[in-house]
């Protein structure tokens, strides 16, 4: 194992994790706003005739209109996830080993902030990308973020991080001097 020194820690750390997510969040409940403003009570936007188009749509499920009506369910289940994703960003060793993980943790957080948001604030998600070439579900940049860096960090645990220690991190008896490894 190569020894590598924290890049940071404490506040510094927390920074580095706060401001791009705040951004990417913010970035999401704009295309949202946008969404409602130009979109909202019309019949949308094609972008690319047959393929791509711009819909307000009102989500009040999740991926794929499941659990339709289940906001508050929704809310707990995604409320655990950001904590989940919290707990896994503080407690992994803040090392360039892990800079990959530590992204991928906040691009995921931020889409599940982004679409917490929503739920919380207007009872359902404000979705508005359709590609109508496959007629897959109307989705945001919030499900963007959390699909593509959920498959990002699939793919970096199946290739990248598969030796027996990389996620001893998260075991409750690890030892923060433990986090200089890697």
């Amino acid at each position: 194992m190569k020894e590598q020194t924290p890049l940071f820690s404490g506040k510094k750390a927390l920074l580095f994790w706060i401001f791009p997510v705040l951004l990417l969040t913010l970035i999401d409940q704009f295309t949202k706003y946008l969404s409602i403003v130009f979109l909202k009570n019309t019949n949308g936007k094609i972008l690319i005739p047959g393929v791509l188009e711009l819909s307000y749509v009102e989500n009040r499920g999740m991926a794929f209109g499941m659990l339709q009506g289940k906001i508050p369910f929704l809310l707990i289940m995604c409320f655990f996830f950001l904590i989940l994703a919290l707990y896994i960003y503080i407690r992994m060793p803040k090392t360039a080993y892990y800079i990959p993980l530590m992204v991928l943790d906040m691009v995921v957080f931020a889409g599940a902030l982004g679409n917490f948001v929503d739920r919380f604030f207007r009872g359902y998600v404000v979705d508005f990308i359709y590609f109508s070439l496959i007629d897959f579900p109307t989705f945001n940049v919030a499900d963007i973020y959390v699909v593509c860096g959920g498959i990002l960090t699939v793919l970096f645990v199946l290739f990248k991080y598969k030796d027996d220690n990389d996620f001893a991190f998260l075991k409750l008896k690890y030892k923060t001097k433990h986090s200089q490894n890697r």
